[in-house]
């Protein structure tokens, strides 16, 4: 499973915001097709798990 990579960068990027996150928060919260629907920038830390789940459902 691999997140979202812009063309200009290697870094996985929230679909959402369009901040960066690392690596490994990629490997915890990405979906099974490599999305990543909330990071820390954009969802408080102990939700991000729960914001990423009503994000992937509104989609």
């Amino acid at each position: 499973m691999s997140a979202v990579v812009s063309p200009t960068n290697t870094m996985p990027e929230c679909n959402h915001c369009g901040a960066h996150v690392s690596d490994q928060f990629a490997r915890v919260f990405a979906d099974e097709y490599g999305h990543i629907r909330a990071c820390p920038n954009c969802s408080a830390n102990a939700g991000i798990a729960e914001v990423s789940k009503e994000r992937a459902h509104q989609a």
